[in-house]
């Protein structure tokens, strides 16, 4: 069925569609231009036009690679929540968090009714598209996600705020589709942080996606989806983007359990490691996510973003991606399920 509205909306993909999370490492240029605009050293359009190399760089580096569905790398981004909290009034920045290893972030606080004025993903997802021919996935924080990883001093309870945030997302996803974009990637990295929740959070992904003319996919990663499987299959979203990879493909005994419904963007790299996976391996990891599911179903792409790893790291992994990719491809009676 979702190949089938792929088709609908024009895009023609191959088996094992490849791609990526979304996130690339920053260039050292990029990375130097950033700590001089902090210091107000370099000015906001200065930067921006390094943001714009480094994203033609990744455009082009894909297209090189061979992947089928690119993403724009978000070289200019850096935390996932606090980029559109800061673009979205109701939000002030809060103290210095934890994120996760030796990375912090500013926690947003909602202090007000958030609002969605104008977008804030079109720009760089049409400056993306344009430097190429193949499908750019537009991708933006979902809301149960915003909400999660925020304070909430404004509205009644934790499903309020994400109502609310749910519907300031949809009108940046409406945006995306009335820019041109096929493929939307929500992220919900917090989709297990509270499994009796997770009613809240599909509910607010209808607000987002219900009715909506694209191709939708969620990205998860790092959870405990013992707890959510199978109720998150519920959510309305073409494709679930998961890591599999960390978790030696532990997921893969849920869905024998439970059949998994939806495509997945399977996870065949570490990203958290600097070790770069051999080819017989990520062709095994493929091979047994076959075992389970139908090979229509089944994109591949690593376990999440990349800008933790080096330029050549991330190089590296996505390489082994395609090759294992392609060489399923090219032996069909391999693909069955």
């Amino acid at each position: 069925m979702s190949r089938q509205k792929l088709e609908k909306l024009g895009l023609h993909l191959p088996l094992f569609p490849t791609t990526s999370v979304g996130s690339f490492p920053k260039p050292d240029y990029l990375l130097k231009a950033r700590a001089d605009f902090n210091k107000g050293k370099i000015t906001e359009q200065q930067l921006v036009e390094l943001e714009r190399k480094a994203t033609a760089f990744w455009i082009a580096k894909q297209e090189e690679l061979d992947i089928d569905v690119l993403v724009d790398g978000e070289m200019y981004r850096g935390d996932m929540v606090a980029h559109f909290a800061e673009r979205l009034p109701g939000f002030t920045e809060g103290g210095v968090v934890r994120s996760y290893g030796n990375r912090y972030y500013h926690k947003p606080v909602i202090t007000g009714e958030v609002k969605w004025l104008k977008p804030i993903t079109v720009d760089w997802w049409k400056y993306a598209q344009s430097l190429t021919k193949r499908p750019v996935k537009g991708m933006l924080t979902g809301p149960y996600t915003l909400m999660d990883w925020s304070f909430n001093e404004h509205y009644p309870d934790r499903k309020a705020a994400c109502m609310a945030l749910a519907g300031v997302v949809r009108k940046e996803v409406e945006a995306l589709i009335a820019a041109g974009c096929k493929i939307i990637q929500v992220d919900e990295p917090a989709l297990s942080v509270r499994p009796e929740e997770l009613s809240v959070a599909v509910e607010a992904m209808h607000v987002v996606t219900d009715g909506l003319d694209a191709y939708f996919l969620a990205h998860a990663c790092y959870g405990a989806f013992e707890y959510i499987y199978p109720g998150m299959l519920e959510m309305p979203v073409d494709n679930f983007d998961l890591e599999m990879s960390n978790g030696d493909l532990k997921l893969l005994a849920l869905f024998r359990s439970h059949p998994f419904t939806k495509d997945i963007s399977f996870g065949v790299v570490d990203v958290h490691s600097h070790h770069i996976e051999d080819p017989t391996t990520v062709r095994k990891r493929l091979g047994d996510a076959l075992s389970i599911i139908p090979k229509e179903a089944v994109w591949v792409d690593p376990d999440c973003g990349l800008k933790t790893r080096t330029v050549e790291e991330a190089i590296e992994k996505l390489r082994v991606c395609v090759q294992a990719a392609k060489a399923y491809r090219n032996q069909p009676r391999a693909t069955s399920a």
